[in-house]
């Protein structure tokens, strides 16, 4: 491996929201969505050259910002893209919130596959709108989509979005082409819009493929609109840059048109040219992630097998983010992450914040050095056997 992810980058002190929410130096913060890892060299050196002309004066968006976008996916995902299918956002959540307000109602249904990110319930709550939950089936740690209740619930006339989690955090699933087109399929025939959020599209690991919305709904009647971005793929969360993706020029015109009325349609120069750097010269950098976070997943699965097996760890198909079954302890997922927090100052998510399916779980972050995921995990491990 070419790239040294055993490094220890001290955070602490930086204004970091993982390592600096908390004043307590012990905790160790295992949740948010944060890699602790350094961002890839070719994407410091291009934000290095861009703070070195010293003029910050206002940007259009280059070229290149939409070359290095289509040529990723052509690669990436063997999907063609064009320049006029493209629109840049600066981030994922402003625009996700564009297009609800651009197509919805205060009032109108959302749909949901619970447990799901959790800032898709603020997004929507924040819009006027109302959340319908459709429950993941659970079993044995594995997920699937309950299309029976699906249907059902997408074909109430007060339902008007599917927000997709695609693939899915927090249950680590990579959907199938064939359940990516039995969705499209029920959405096409109650017009039910599907915003799909694909920003973890890039950290899906062997035996799986990213399989793109956007790739199973261009021959339906259906509205629809691909959300990508690098951001955490490469560790550059607070240069937030996204772009928004159809074929269908009046949907990225009523988006813009809703982000200039928000006033966030403008993309940072510096989150501009660390897409194009990442999108250009990361991959080798990507690669060798991927390869380093998931042996951290065999490390987490064989530990909690010999010394938590009481704990159900669900199989990760893609990120970087585990999803722990702990309902054996019999607490309240906001309970127990606040006794981890309080007695091993271990931060992990509750999973109550996922929906009320989550209910029971814990989520945990390993992207991180080794040394500090063995840290976390025997923080976790003197909790659940009560060591002192």
């Amino acid at each position: 491996m070419k790239h040294n992810f055993d490094e220890i980058i001290p955070r602490r002190g930086t204004d970091s929201i993982k390592w600096d929410m908390i004043e307590d130096a012990d905790v160790l913060p295992m949740w948010v969505a944060d890699m602790d890892f350094k961002t890839p060299p070719e994407i410091i050196k291009a934000l290095s050259d861009r703070a070195a002309q010293g003029v910050f004066g206002y940007n259009t968006i280059p070229a290149a910002f939409y070359d290095a976008i289509i040529d990723w996916w052509k690669l990436s995902h063997q999907i063609v893209l064009k320049k006029e299918w493209l629109l840049p956002v600066p981030g994922m959540i402003p625009t996700i919130s564009a297009v609800i307000r651009a197509y919805l109602q205060p009032g109108d249904q959302i749909l949901v596959q619970s447990p799901v990110y959790n800032h898709f319930y603020t997004l929507i709550e924040n819009c006027g709108c109302n959340a319908v939950e459709n429950h993941l089936m659970y079993s044995n740690g594995s997920y699937q989509i309950d299309f029976e209740d699906f249907e059902r619930k997408a074909s109430d006339p007060k339902t008007k979005m599917l927000l997709l989690c695609n693939p899915h955090n927090p249950v680590g699933r990579v959907w199938t082409k064939e359940e990516l087109e039995k969705i499209a399929l029920i959405c096409s025939k109650y017009q039910v819009m599907v915003v799909s959020d694909e920003i973890h599209a890039d950290l899906v690991y062997n035996g799986h493929r990213h399989i793109s919305f956007a790739s199973v709904a261009e021959n339906l009647d259906l509205k629809s609109v691909t959300c990508g971005s690098p951001c955490k793929t490469f560790n550059i969360s607070s240069l937030s840059v996204a772009y928004a993706i159809s074929k269908d020029e009046e949907i990225l015109k009523k988006i813009e048109k809703v982000l200039i009325m928000q006033e966030t349609e403008s993309v940072n120069p510096f989150a501009a040219e660390a897409l194009i750097a990442a999108y250009k010269y990361g991959r080798s950098w990507m690669e060798d992630l991927k390869e380093y976070l998931y042996d951290n997943y065999l490390y987490l699965v064989e530990f909690c097998k010999k010394y938590i097996p009481e704990i159900t760890v669900s199989p990760l198909e893609a990120t970087y983010l585990v999803w722990l079954d702990c309902n054996f302890m019999g607490e309240k997922s906001d309970d127990l992450s606040q006794s981890l927090l309080k007695k091993e100052k271990l931060w992990l998510n509750a999973g109550s914040i996922y929906g009320s399916s989550g209910e029971g779980f814990l989520r945990i972050n390993i992207a991180c050095p080794r040394t500090m995921l063995e840290d976390g995990l025997q923080r976790l491990k003197r909790y659940i056997k009560g060591e002192e």
